[in-house]
């Protein structure tokens, strides 16, 4: 396990490249016994070097929901991480001078109308405490390199959950709708890049229903006498794959009845 200092030594690393972007190598590699805890210990002292520094949380983000994901980062449940208040753009022009690597997924994000929290939290609790189910853009980005500039190796999970789960930006927009207004497995979406379709998706792919790596999100916070609480937003999974954004793509994302929302990096 790490030590204190060891842990806000990366988590500064990961500051630095953040406002340098400049990716640092991964950390899984120049620490070869790190674990998914050890992850987790440093995102934990990155957000919290940031409130520190006068930012708020606003919600969360559940990131590897899919199983090919899963199966691909060599990991049996999903990864999550801190969503705050610089993360949120409107539709519309966003700066690409805030990110690296910017890549681009498709999701739904619930937004909570009471806590949800304890160890034992359904489908059922989720949806009881939604407000309401909306379209989002997630922007995710890499402060820690995707592939090493050495081996071409590719990043574990253990480096991506140190990353605040790649969380970088959201888009939120189209059709607020009520959780159990609609069949929520079915809501479905065709992003757009620059025009051209680059992925098409159901919620479904997301274990089944959005609502799951809600529920477990809620339950795997518990142990540290921590919940989702009342106005946060929670991002449920993506349900396409990430597509990799330079500055002037724009990206719209049709969920049909949910409505549209786009974005232009510029």
């Amino acid at each position: 396990m790490f030590t204190p200092d060891h842990i806000a030594q990366l988590a500064q690393e990961l500051d630095t490249a953040e406002r340098t972007r400049v990716q640092v190598e991964h950390f899984s590699k120049r620490f070869p016994g790190m674990t998914v805890e050890d992850g987790y210990a440093v995102s934990r002292a990155w957000v919290a070097h940031k409130i520190a520094a006068g930012r708020t949380v606003r919600g969360h983000k559940i990131g590897l929901t899919s199983r090919a994901m899963q199966l691909s980062s060599q990991i049996d449940e999903p990864d999550y991480g801190t969503l705050l208040d610089d993360m949120f753009f409107e539709p519309g022009p966003i700066p690409a001078q805030r990110f690296i690597a910017p890549r681009v997924e498709v999701e739904l994000a619930f937004v909570l109308k009471r806590t949800l929290e304890g160890c034992k939290v359904t489908i059922d609790d989720v949806l009881d405490a939604t407000d309401y189910v909306t379209p989002a853009f997630e922007i995710i980005d890499a402060r820690i390199e995707q592939f090493d500039r050495h081996t071409r190796a590719m990043r574990k999970v253990q480096d991506t959950i140190s990353d605040n789960a790649a969380n970088a930006g959201i888009v939120l927009g189209g059709t607020r709708v009520a959780p159990r207004a609609i069949d929520l497995p079915w809501v479905g979406a065709i992003l757009r890049q620059n025009g051209a379709v680059e992925e098409t998706g159901l919620a479904a792919g997301v274990q089944g229903h959005p609502a799951i790596g809600v529920a477990w999100l809620a339950m795997k916070l518990a142990p540290w006498g921590e919940s989702l609480q009342a106005g946060e937003v929670v991002l449920a999974g993506s349900f396409t794959r990430p597509v990799a954004a330079r500055a002037g793509d724009r990206f719209e994302a049709d969920y049909g009845p949910l409505g549209r929302l786009d974005f232009q990096f510029h």
